[in-house]
């Protein structure tokens, strides 16, 4: 039985990985292009920025630390300064490269992209220059590395092997740590290359191939999940492979196992922006989670998430456990329920505004709900994206000096009501009289409020308006209010 994905989550802090594979440094030159070079048809790059980042299986590194794992990696580098700077950022975000082999006779694989500004507003990439030799491994070099990996394998939770066929992951090497994790019951994650030979990975644990990977592996095209579900079965009989987690773009995952099991999990419509990194943040993903103890299902749902939210980024951007953390609350709230905690919704909201979203706030105590407030939360909602709904506890309603049986309505009824409209995001908490300290937690882009506040001042605009925010006021419904609602209804309970 699955446990809650947020558990798994919670358990990846600690849980130590081996990761094997091509080290790649990734160059980024960013620029303005705003004309074309009058030597030939081509758009000159006026240089603005620089940056040097891990790639390649140096990228999945990062993205398991960014999840609070405890990572080595164990790979070659030339000697040579694109070596000693991958090194250097490797070792600065905490990963311990013990089993990185400096060699004199072959490069360090490095790419180099330039990226201009499109159209005044997205970055675009233009072209990527690469530097590299991805020949296999000569047999002493391979005999070395392959020992230094299988030595490294009792000392950890789980291994990958992640293969951008740059001629490091050999035959040898994979038998080797195979070898090493069947001996120490360690189980063994292979990101495979664009091959149609997989017989190199033979006996691995997991396969995590995409679509277009496995298509070639199998001769055929893939056009649907069955297809992928087959093609997938075929390569666990041929190759004994314990399962194959297939990743198919916006479809998902499909996860099959050994025994005939078949599942397809499906995916959250997403907008991308760019697929790079997508595949590292998955194995990353998959492989902290398999690390934690996760069952192959549930660690298969982490990788969609983690899929998803990496292709909403620009370049390779590590997946931290707050945004899978956040995005799992944001999806369980989608069906069950708007009330949320101040420190949930902060985390959910940054990474709503991270895809253009606009945030507005309002707040009151809503009582007893009536069509005038429903009115104003709609008007609300068309201010932004989405509303966040500040709601005055008991003890805070009572603090304002209402009549002294106020509020009529508990507050897990008030919130309840808020919650069935559609206007609403979410409804959020607050004891104090004022919502101010929660308008600094939230942060809002609008704040919104009735024109009745006009001349009584809005709290929490100064603070808004210094970060750029905007306040708004709209208009109420005239002759609608809880006061006269309730001084009607006490009348009539007054009338002989």
């Amino acid at each position: 039985m699955e446990k809650d994905l947020t558990h798994w989550v919670h358990a990846f802090a600690g849980r130590r990985v081996l990761l094997v594979g091509d080290l790649i440094l990734d160059r980024y030159l960013f620029g303005d292009a705003e004309r074309i070079s009058p030597e030939a048809p081509v758009p000159v790059l006026r240089t603005v920025e620089s940056r040097e980042a891990v790639g390649g299986s140096a990228n999945v590194a990062a993205c398991l630390r960014a999840l609070g794992c405890e990572v080595v990696v164990c790979g070659v580098v030339g000697d040579d300064s694109h070596g000693e700077t991958l090194r250097r950022l490797l070792e600065e975000l905490g990963v311990n490269t013990k089993g990185v082999i400096t060699v004199s006779d072959r490069p360090t694989t490095s790419k180099t992209r330039l990226v201009g500004l499109a159209q005044h507003r997205h970055r675009q990439q233009l072209l990527r220059v690469d530097e590299e030799d991805t020949t296999p491994l000569p047999e002493d070099l391979a005999s070395k590395l392959a020992k230094v990996a299988a030595g490294l394998v009792e000392l950890v939770d789980v291994v990958c092997i992640e293969d951008y066929d740059k001629g490091m992951i050999t035959d040898k090497v994979v038998a080797a740590i195979l070898t090493a994790g069947n001996a120490h019951d360690r189980r063994v994650i292979v990101d495979p290359a664009r091959l149609s030979d997989y017989s190199r990975y033979k006996g691995a644990d997991i396969l995590t191939p995409n679509r277009e990977e496995l298509s070639v592996a199998v001769g055929r095209r893939l056009n649907t999940t069955q297809q992928v579900a087959a093609a997938a079965f075929e390569l666990l009989q041929s190759q004994g492979f314990g399962a194959v987690v297939a990743t198919v773009d916006r479809e998902g995952a499909v996860v099959v196992t050994r025994e005939g099991a078949c599942e397809h999990l499906p995916t959250v419509p997403r907008s991308v922006y760019d697929n790079t990194g997508a595949g590292d943040a998955v194995l990353a993903m998959l492989a902290a989670a398999v690390a934690a103890g996760a069952d192959l299902v549930s660690a298969a749902r982490l990788a969609n998430v983690a899929g998803g939210l990496e292709v909403e980024k620009f370049g390779c951007v590590p997946i931290t456990t707050d945004e899978v953390l956040a995005e799992l609350r944001l999806s369980d709230r989608l069906r069950n329920g708007k009330l949320a905690a101040v420190e949930e919704v902060g985390a959910e909201l940054a990474l709503r505004r991270d895809r253009g979203e606009t945030v507005v706030f309002t707040n009151g105590c809503f009582d007893i709900l009536h069509a005038g407030h429903v009115d104003f939360l709609r008007r609300c909602r068309e201010e932004g994206s989405l509303l966040v709904v500040g709601l005055n506890s008991d003890d805070s309603v009572r603090a304002l000096e209402k009549e002294g049986d106020r509020p009529f309505n508990r507050f897990e009824d008030r919130a309840a009501v808020l919650g069935a409209l559609e206007s609403v995001d979410y409804v959020v908490r607050f004891d104090e009289p004022t919502p101010e300290e929660l308008i600094h937690k939230l942060r809002p882009d609008r704040l919104a409020k009735g024109e009745d506040w006009a001349e009584k001042g809005v709290v929490g605009r100064a603070f808004v308006e210094s970060y750029g925010g905007r306040v708004v006021l709209l208009p109420l419904v005239e002759g609608l209010s809880t006061t006269k609602l309730i001084d009607r209804i006490r009348g009539e309970r007054l009338t002989p």
